[in-house]
């Protein structure tokens, strides 16, 4: 049984069967005159939703999805055509709908219409030829929501694309020592003795002859020589720094949207 919170939220919903089908989209709920209990709901069914069932409220139930009757689809499809046109179910309609759906039906009258003050179905279709206003002076009677014009709004979503900024990453500078092998050519001097000989001349005689005519004697001659140094120091040769800059690039991105469409049905020259 459907709860009394849920009456509002059951009128355009969708109605699946007991096999999961979709059955089609709920219009008007009626009550049964004695008990105001709801008892029946009309269901919105083929091309455009322009057929309308009657379904019997008993062990249904209402959730997120919608509302599920413990009917399949096809028996909702079967059922005894009914114009909901005057807004009451006579007691014979009501007995050939019970029988129908294999319901027990009680022979206490229980005409089932709707609320007072309920819609007909001529403001539900917005039927031109029968046109009746509510209190508010709107036309016809839109299933998923409130009482509207003569015409009908269609709408469809846009994409709307900005940006956001976020951390991408980080980039930091890190200092260390390697070491390698360096060669270097450098210039080095020695000194090599030479043996230089001189014939005794005028010129030398004296120096020649200044000594012992016959004597052993050693005379000592120094060398020298240079040998490459190696020592390091630092010294600067460059600085590095990080810096940012904006490079800006096309990306395309993409998302579904949704669009509502009306058809027509009834129109010549479409």
């Amino acid at each position: 049984m459907i709860a009394e919170q849920d009456i509002q939220q059951v009128q355009g919903a969708d109605v699946y069967g007991s096999d999961g089908d979709k059955i089609g989209r709920a219009g008007q709920v009626y009550f049964d005159d004695q008990t105001g209990r709801p008892e029946w709901v009309t269901v919105n069914t083929g091309l455009f939703g322009m057929n309308e069932s009657f379904i019997p409220l008993t062990d249904a139930s209402f959730g997120d999805q919608g509302l599920t009757v413990p009917f399949t689809k096809d028996a909702v499809k079967d059922a005894p055509n009914v114009s909901p046109d005057s807004g009451h179910l006579s007691q014979d309609e009501e007995h050939a709908l019970y029988s129908h759906y294999g319901l027990d039906y009680s022979e206490a009258r229980s005409d089932s219409g709707l609320p007072a003050g309920g819609i007909t179905d001529a403001d539900r279709h917005g039927d031109t030829r029968d046109l009746a206003y509510d209190e508010e002076g709107s036309v016809g009677h839109d299933t998923s929501g409130p009482n509207t014009d003569d015409a009908m709004t269609r709408s469809e979503e846009r994409l709307n694309v900005g940006t956001q900024r976020q951390e991408a990453g980080r980039a930091r500078l890190r200092k260390y020592v390697v070491t390698e092998q360096q060669s270097v050519e450098v210039p080095v001097t020695r000194e090599e003795v030479r043996v230089e000989r001189e014939p005794i001349t005028e010129a030398n005689r004296d120096e020649a002859l200044s000594g012992p005519d016959i004597s052993e004697e050693e005379h000592e001659v120094t060398l020298h020589e240079e040998r490459p140094v190696v020592e390091t120091e630092a010294v600067p040769v460059e600085r590095v720094r990080l810096s940012k800059e904006q490079v800006t690039e096309q990306e395309t991105v993409s998302g579904e949207v949704r669009k509502e469409q009306i058809d027509t049905d009834g129109v010549e020259g479409r």
